[in-house]
This record gives structure tokens, sequence and C-alpha cells, in this order.
């Protein structure tokens, strides 16, 4: 807040992830768009690093927020060290990669903090959601489903419950158990 003390009265948004195509910047930018002709007092925080062979896509998020009028309401803020602060300073993190991936590490990070997560309802981002958060889901790319849940959520705070079944030891166990099933092993060594 002290380097962006705009952020101080708004309903805080956060986007997480380096700056690629993957991680659904378009989508929201869109989000924010909606939510400002709503009347909603947001700010939308990108949060990542530029991709020095992908800086003509950076340039045109740039260029798509001005166009949009959202400079006032879109910051961002490049690559951070300090993203446990980043997340306890949100309101709600999302989650909109466009493509499934494996494991959707800054949705747990969040809840693991008690901050809201919305993210599209596919691979790892699903699955985390689909354990620690349902109510956080959305189709992929259903940007209709995607506003009406940023917005209730915003208007009601929901309770993000205690608890990370993700943990090292579990995975460990569980990929030693496929292991034994799959070798018809009775046990560990």
């Amino acid at each position: 807040f002290q380097r962006y003390p705009h952020l101080l009265d708004s309903f805080v948004l956060t986007l997480p992830g380096r700056l690629t195509r993957l991680k659904g910047h378009e989508d929201f930018i869109e989000l924010i768009a909606r939510l400002v002709e709503r009347g909603l007092p947001v700010q939308g925080l990108i949060v990542g690093a530029e991709d020095p062979r992908r800086l003509k896509y950076a340039e045109g998020l740039h260029r798509i927020v001005r166009e949009r009028g959202l400079e006032a309401h879109i910051t961002f803020t490049g690559e951070r060290n300090d993203m446990r602060e980043v997340y306890a300073s949100s309101n709600l993190v999302l989650s909109l990669s466009q493509q499934p991936e494996s494991f959707g590490r800054t949705v747990l990070e969040a809840l693991a903090l008690g901050v809201p997560v919305v993210g599209y309802d596919q691979g790892g981002v699903g699955e985390i959601l689909a354990e620690m958060f349902p109510e956080g889901r959305v189709p992929a790319g259903n940007l209709d489903e995607l506003t009406a849940r940023v917005e209730g959520f915003l208007s009601k705070t929901p309770h993000v419950p205690n608890g990370n079944p993700f943990t090292l030891q579990r995975m460990l166990d569980s990929t030693l158990e496929l292991y034994a099933a799959l070798t018809g092993a009775r046990g560990m060594p």
C-alpha cells in the first residue's frame, strides 16, 4: 500500500503470473472493465515479470489497458519478491490460464493465506479449487460467469477453509502407492 496508495479504498483483484498468453491477462482486463462499468471500486494488479521473448505481448497488454481507459484501475507491478504480502493485500486472487496447467501454485498459496480465489476449472487449478475452495471454480473462458462470481464475492466475502491437503508427504505417499499398485508390490520395502 505504500508503493501503490491508490489501492487503499478499493477491492484489490490480483492476477499473478509472468506475462504470457497462457496466464489469461486479456480475460482479467475484460473482467476489470466489466466491474468498473458496473461502478465497483476495483483495482486490478497484474503481478509478474515480462518475458524478454514476449515483449510485444506485454506491450499489447499495456495498449489494451490504455485503449479501454483502465489506466486508473489496472497496475502492472512487474516481478515481485513479496508475493505473500501481495496476496495478503488482495481481496481476491484470480487464476485464468487459457490452457490447463499441471499445478496451480498461486491458487494454493493464496488459499493458504485465507484469500479467496476464482479460477478456471481446468487442470491443476480446477483440481485444487475442487478440493479446497469449490465455490471459486468457473468454466474456462466464461467471462459472464467469471464476472458474476467475482461480483458476488466482492459483495459478500466467502470463507476460505483452513488446511492444505496438497503436502509434499501426501504427494510422495500417493506416488509410492501408485508405483506399488502398478508393479503388484504388496508394500513398501
